[in-house]
């Protein structure tokens, strides 16, 4: 049975496989062609990990060095960030390359320039985002770890690739935006962000006398708050509501750290104006019986 099935006939340099013919030479050259195809595989996944850890390397060196050539951390990981996305494209393009010619060898130049053409028109959109990405690397438009807003999408920019760049929103939600259809960008970690702190106070108190303490309690804020930027300012009245006045407080602070600064004055303040006993409004609902002067002799 196994002999029917198999059959070699070494005049011919074949053998048979029930009733296909299979010569030698070709199993050869697949057997090749696939330990070619192999170690391709293996260069470009140990190139791909020795690139990605000299490049660490080289971004730890810059945020570690003093000199005036060093790179600003920010910006050496910018740098690192793209340098990974470049040598991963530039890896993967030589690797599909060498395997497409390992396996093609005998390919028509005319299937291969039929087949170049319609690559290139489906790489416009890949060359407009390789462009555009290294504008906003060389222009320094943003770095990793900036606040950004790009269209509807606000958030932190996790990294900056060749092609793409990914923020992560303040839910977690990440967003993978091509880099060629960044056209406008708003970075707010560039320069001190504005805080701001509004304060009802009901009208029955001082106004002199809640700005005075207002004033103090932010002086104290600043001494002892190192992520204040700027002197924080009492504006004085902002607002005359319905039932309350608002005095208005602004200040700068470090990027990122605007609504913690926010939070935290909110509750000194809140704590101190209790302890000075001024109210702060909110809505009550007052009951008034209209029978209650009514004499006992209409009883």
């Amino acid at each position: 049975m196994i002999n029917y099935l198999i059959k070699f006939n070494w005049g011919r340099d074949e053998f048979k496989l029930g009733n296909i013919s299979i010569k030698l030479s070709n199993i050869d050259m697949l057997v090749n062609k696939s330990l070619t195809i192999l170690g391709i595989l293996i260069l470009m996944y140990i190139s791909i990990k020795i690139g990605n850890y000299l490049i660490k390397n080289f971004v730890e060196r810059q945020i570690k060095s003093n000199t005036r050539l060093s790179l600003h951390s920010q910006r050496a990981k910018t740098l690192g960030e793209v340098l990974k996305s470049v040598l991963k494209y530039a890896v993967y393009f030589i690797g599909i390359a060498s395997i497409i010619s390992t396996l093609f060898s005998k390919m028509l130049f005319t299937f291969a320039s039929m087949g170049g053409l319609a690559v290139g028109f489906g790489a416009q959109s890949l060359v407009k985002d390789l462009i555009n990405g290294f504008f906003i690397l060389f222009e320094d438009q943003f770095g990793v770890g900036d606040h950004i807003t790009v269209g509807t999408f606000s958030g932190i920019v996790e990294s900056i690739g060749i092609r793409t760049t990914i923020i992560k929103d303040f839910t977690g939600d990440l967003h993978s935006i091509p880099n060629g259809a960044i056209i406008e960008v708003t970075n707010h970690s560039r320069g001190n962000i504005r805080f701001l702190v509004d304060v009802d106070i009901a009208y029955e108190e001082n106004i002199d006398d809640a700005i005075s303490i207002i004033k103090e309690i932010c002086y104290d804020f600043e001494q002892n708050n190192e992520d204040v930027a700027e002197p924080i300012e009492v504006l004085g009245v902002n607002a005359l509501n319905d039932s309350s006045v608002t005095i208005r407080v602004v200040g700068k602070s470090k990027p990122l750290k605007q609504w913690e600064m926010e939070r935290e004055l909110r509750r000194l303040i809140k704590l101190r104006l209790d302890e000075e006993g001024i109210e702060i409004p909110y809505p009550k609902t007052q009951l008034v019986n209209s029978n209650t002067n009514i004499g006992k002799e209409d009883l």
